[in-house]
């Protein structure tokens, strides 16, 4: 099980490979969206906003405080996060599986897929 710090790294890598697109792409593919990244084993709740800038404001919160009200939630265990940050999971098969969880409108859907 990964810890609450190699959570955040992950994010921040998350966060790197967006910035690494071509603005063109990044501009295309991603409206600003309030994010909620919750890590069931850790019992933790990461808040964010995704920008063509990444992902900004990282908040981390204790289960049951954050904010459910963000346009794009995701559930993810630790392992599986630090393992989609490092491209050792294929986020499709992962979604498909059932080892990651994404609530959000079908075009936010849409464009996620396209971005990763």
């Amino acid at each position: 099980m990964a810890n609450v710090e190699e959570c955040r790294s992950a994010i921040d890598r998350v966060s790197d490979r967006i910035n690494r697109l071509d603005e063109a792409q990044r501009r295309a593919h991603i409206v600003e969206r309030t994010v909620s990244l919750t890590v069931s084993d850790l019992r933790t709740v990461f808040t964010m906003r995704l920008t063509p800038q990444g992902l900004v404001d990282a908040a981390e919160h204790p289960l049951g405080s954050g904010d459910g009200r963000a346009q794009v939630r995701i559930t993810v265990a630790s392992d599986d996060l630090v393992a989609l940050a490092d491209d050792r999971m294929d986020f499709a098969k992962a979604l498909l599986t059932g080892r990651i969880k994404v609530k959000a409108s079908l075009g936010d859907m849409a464009r996620l897929r396209k971005l990763l």
